[in-house]
Parts: C-alpha cells; sequence; structure tokens
C-alpha cells in the first residue's frame, strides 16, 4: 500500500468514479456499516445524481474526476466498459502518482486492461456484483492482482462486503462464469418467477394472488437455503413426498431437460463474457 494509504489505517479516503446505482449501493453499505461521509467522494457528471448523492448520504460530490481523487488511497472504478479505458487515460496521472488501490466493478474488463490503461505497477482488485446489492443482498466475485497486498485485499472486500456477500475468485478466468452465475443470476430467478406466475394463472388463479404466492414461496425458499445449512438438494428431498405433487412436477421438470437447459444457459453466459472482453481487449493509452 501507498504511503498515503498507510497513513489512513482506519477509515481510508475512497473516491467513486462513477456515481450510479451499483456505487450508490456500495455507498450505503459503507455509510451504514460506519465509513464517515467525510472519506467518500463521487465524480459523477449528471447533476441530478450528484444532488441525490449528497442529499442522502453528506458525501461530497464533483463534476470531475481530478477533484474526486487528489486525495484518494483507493478508486472505485464504477462506469461502463464502454468508457473505461477514456476514464482511466484520466486518471493515468494521480494512479502513478498516489498508488492507490484499484477497484473495478465494470463487467468484462481485465485486470490486465486496466493496469495497462492506468499506466502500470497498481494493486487491482476486479469485482463482479449484481443488482441484489442495491437492498444490501448483493453476492460479489472478487480477483486480485499480485501487485495486491493482503492490507489491500481486506480493504477490497471491505467495501463490496457492505453491499452483500463477497468472496476471493484468485483464477480471472473464472470471473466469466462468476458473471455468468451471480452477475446474471439474478435475470434467471427473475424469469422463472414469471414463468411460476403465468403458469398459475394459466390454472385459474388471479395474477395478484399468483404474484403474491410465488414471490413469497421464492424469498422464503432463499432464506431456508442460505439460513438452514442443508444443501440444495437436501432441502429438495425435504419436501418432496414420494408420489406427491412435488415429485410429480419435479418429474416433468427432469422429462424436460431442466439440469440440462440451466448449463446450456451458464455456458451461453459465459462464452458471451469472454467475447465481450475480447471485444474491450483494446490498446492502452500512449505512455
Amino acid at each position: 500500500m501507498s504511503t498515503h494509504s498507510a497513513s489512513r489505517i482506519s477509515h481510508p479516503a475512497i473516491a467513486f468514479i462513477g456515481g450510479g446505482n451499483m456505487a450508490r449501493s456500495l455507498i450505503g453499505g459503507l455509510i451504514r456499516n460506519g465509513t464517515p461521509a467525510a472519506a467518500i467522494a463521487v465524480a459523477e457528471p449528471n447533476p441530478d445524481l450528484r444532488a441525490a448523492l449528497t442529499q442522502d448520504f453528506a458525501v461530497a460530490t464533483h463534476q470531475d474526476n481530478d477533484a474526486a481523487t487528489k486525495s484518494a488511497d483507493v478508486l472505485v472504478l464504477a462506469v461502463k466498459p464502454q468508457v473505461m479505458k477514456t476514464v482511466c487515460a484520466g486518471l493515468r496521472g494521480i494512479a502513478q502518482v498516489r498508488q492507490p488501490l484499484i477497484v473495478s466493478i465494470a463487467a468484462g474488463i481485465r485486470v490486465s486492461q486496466l493496469d495497462a490503461w492506468l499506466g502500470g505497477n497498481l494493486a487491482i482488485v476486479r469485482c463482479m456484483p449484481n443488482t441484489p446489492a442495491l437492498i444490501g443482498t448483493g453476492a460479489a466475485g472478487l480477483c486480485p492482482n499480485p501487485a495486491c497486498t493482503a492490507a489491500q485485499r481486506e480493504l477490497a472486500q471491505s467495501i463490496l462486503s457492505a453491499a452483500g456477500l463477497a468472496v476471493w475468485i484468485n483464477d480471472e478466468a473464472q470471473m466469466d462464469t462468476v458473471t455468468a452465475l451471480s452477475g446474471s443470476g439474478p435475470a434467471y430467478f427473475f424469469l422463472l418467477t414469471e414463468a411460476l406466475i403465468d403458469a398459475a394463472v394459466a390454472q385459474g388463479l388471479p395474477r395478484e394472488t399468483a404474484r403474491e404466492l410465488a414471490t413469497q414461496t421464492c424469498l422464503g425458499a432463499g432464506r431456508m437455503l442460505r439460513e438452514d445449512g442443508a444443501t440444495p438438494a437436501d432441502l429438495r428431498r425435504r419436501v418432496t413426498s414420494p408420489n406427491g405433487t412435488t415429485q410429480a412436477a419435479l418429474d416433468s421438470f427432469a422429462a424436460d431437460g431442466f439440469g440440462q437447459i440451466v448449463a446450456r444457459a451458464i455456458t451461453a453466459a459465459t462464452r458471451r463474457g469472454i467475447e465481450l472482453s475480447t471485444q474491450l481487449n483494446i490498446e492502452a493509452p500512449t505512455k
């Protein structure tokens, strides 16, 4: 960690580049967990987003990146992948001077790309959060580069875990699978819930009743999976009586190749993540 970082042991200065939904969820979590608002700065070009962040969290907001990052020990890059190269080019000077920890939550951008665009020799953690972070129940995969110290890894984890679960992925190649599993996973869950509702409506239930029952059932099942400690297979067996209604439904799923459908979907999402990352693998700015 830089000498600047070492001087801020309890509350390092964190600068968010981008103040959208995911940054907002992390900022809110950090504030709830005791990080003082004075330790957080945000660079965001949208004046409405800046005003909302200041009003809701009392953090300093700035229109340009330079003002937000001048004292930063950590830079959280929360911008769209398509503009990351340009953003990094603008941050290159301050990054080389201060040597902050770089935390990126941009999908598809490799650690090597970030390091090259920012001038090299930086501690970088690449993260893949998901949208439930907006309500404090996110799931994020974190991948460090070799320059990260144990203290910097702990710091990165504290930032991401402010909005939910944060787990380490030591092989960056697996981040595409993380993206396919937890990054895109909420959409699969919502699709299943939609299908349950539509199927119940087709059987005659009013849509609002079907929605309430399906939503609460999924919520309760998720909490059981998280809090009970049993495996998904064990929990499934507990609610499946031989020759009962649940068994009939599970047999139908199996006949239609449910497991294979899910496996193909995860494979497709993983493959697309690799393709997108390759497309974003553009040359670094000239030194």
